[in-house]
């Protein structure tokens, strides 16, 4: 390991209990729960499908926090999976996972979710957007200028969410703790009002789409729909396990840690059933599949509008950018830290190995994670990054279940302050469903898996060469 660079600080144990489930659920809740139930709609096309693949999701999200928290409990440190990964297999998947989360799946993230900001401004202000010309440039079939006045709105909460976060962990903390009670809250406040509604109708939960065919729903039709309508669903809970990342900066990790990611994931889970329930009572199906076909439109925006009026619009759409706010705020607070560690065990950017002698933060990993989220937000559209993050998640999200087996023979007397329940079938369910999600999107979105494979290659020379100066 290299020595760290003179004049720097150090990362300080300040997050408890309460401060890490809050930051679990700031990493997560961002956009999936407001903006996926129109594809998930146009897949499944039958609401009770829509909860199913709502609810699958979830507890498959739970089987995979349930099993990380073991590894969490017995290796915390700052890095999360990367200091797992050096020590259940070897420094080379280490690299791999902490280059594929910069190359897509954290940065991705904060792209992605920016974005939606962007677009929620927009839906409150128009912004100005680039001619059809410009939108029509293509360079390696990508449309950088297509949209160009959200982009460059994404593009600069970006850069002063990097800047706020630089300030220290605990202005970062204090902000997440702040913005996701009035996020839980009015939450709940939709989903009261909503139930409460005279516009809603169980019917409409037992009413499928006029295109739905109970003939050609089913085997392998239908489980092709369903791993599609989940990819969207895991999008919503995606980033459960990026607290891990932190570990170096929670008080008592190995207990505080699982417990966090735990208790999180259930309170994401109940409120994203709860929104998707309400969604579909007011709404036939029918309407989401208008909202994803027609691309101009989110499917929280016209359930909230359709109920509430006007202000019941403007309602949402505040509510959005407070989500995705928070969320771009927490991705970027809390993936630095990964980078950081990367360098730190010389497999990044050298000067990227340093803190912030004031701030106590990893200055210099905030601002080329900053640069390269910028990038990736003109690079594509939000569906696409998504896409992308989500398939090469699963395989990361696998192979540390993968780990549970394996310490448990290679680490057997090791403490462990946290045991996965029902061992050894939830780990063994999960990874399953890893490599059944991977398989279906190889096949049914090759694109995107295929760019996802790509980015997490780009890294090999990387690795070379900084394997090389190591040695």
């Amino acid at each position: 390991m290299q020595n760290p660079p003179e004049n720097q600080g150090k990362l300080v144990r300040s997050i408890g209990l309460t401060s890490a489930v809050v930051l679990v659920i700031s990493s997560v809740i961002g956009t999936g729960v407001f903006k996926k139930i129109a594809p998930m709609s146009y897949e499944l096309q039958s609401p009770s499908l829509v909860l199913f693949a709502w609810l699958a999701a979830g507890l498959i999200s739970l089987a995979g926090t349930l099993s990380n928290a073991e590894v969490a409990s017995m290796l915390a440190d700052s890095g999360g999976d990367f200091v797992y990964y050096r020590k259940i297999y070897n420094r080379f998947f280490a690299f791999l996972f902490g280059w594929t989360n910069f190359a897509v799946i954290r940065t991705a993230s904060i792209a992605s979710i920016a974005y939606v900001f962007a677009q929620s401004i927009n839906s409150l202000i128009p912004i100005p957007n680039s001619s059809q010309e410009l939108s029509d440039i293509s360079i390696f079939g990508l449309h950088f200028f297509d949209n160009l006045g959200i982009k460059l709105i994404a593009i600069a909460l970006i850069v002063f969410l990097t800047y706020f976060n630089n300030k220290g962990m605990k202005l970062g903390e204090k902000l997440s703790t702040t913005l996701v009670s009035l996020m839980v809250m009015a939450m709940l406040l939709i989903i009261t009002l909503g139930l409460l509604s005279s516009s809603g109708s169980l019917e409409h939960l037992q009413q499928n789409s006029v295109r739905y065919n109970p003939e050609s729903m089913s085997g392998s039709t239908l489980f092709k729909a369903l791993a599609l309508a989940c990819l969207s669903a895991f999008w919503g809970y995606e980033g459960w396990n990026s607290v891990g990342y932190i570990g170096g900066e929670i008080k008592n990790p190995q207990r505080n840690l699982p417990l966090a990611l735990t208790i999180g994931t259930l309170i994401i889970m109940a409120l994203y059933l709860m929104m998707n329930f309400v969604y579909l009572y007011i709404l036939p199906i029918d309407e989401f599949i208008n909202i994803y076909e027609a691309k101009n439109g989110i499917g929280a925006v016209a359930v909230v509008k359709h109920f509430l009026g006007p202000w019941g619009g403007t309602l949402i759409s505040c509510l959005i950018l407070v989500t995705t706010f928070n969320c771009t705020s927490s991705t970027i607070l809390l993936a630095s830290r990964l980078f950081y560690a990367m360098a730190k065990d010389n497999m990044f950017f050298k000067k990227v190995d340093y803190i912030h002698p004031v701030y106590n933060t990893p200055s210099r990993a905030l601002y080329i994670q900053a640069v390269w989220s910028s990038l990736l937000v003109l690079s594509g559209t939000f569906d696409q990054l998504t896409d992308m993050l989500i398939f090469a998640a699963f395989i990361f999200y696998g192979a540390t279940t993968l780990g549970v087996f394996i310490l448990r023979k290679k680490m057997p007397d090791t403490p462990r302050p946290y045991k996965v329940i029902a061992y050894p079938f939830v780990p063994a369910i999960f990874i399953l469903f890893c490599i059944a999600l991977l398989f279906n999107t190889l096949v049914e979105r090759p694109h995107e898996a295929l760019i996802g494979l790509g980015l997490m290659a780009t890294g090999l020379p990387f690795y070379w060469y900084w394997n090389k100066n190591k040695s």
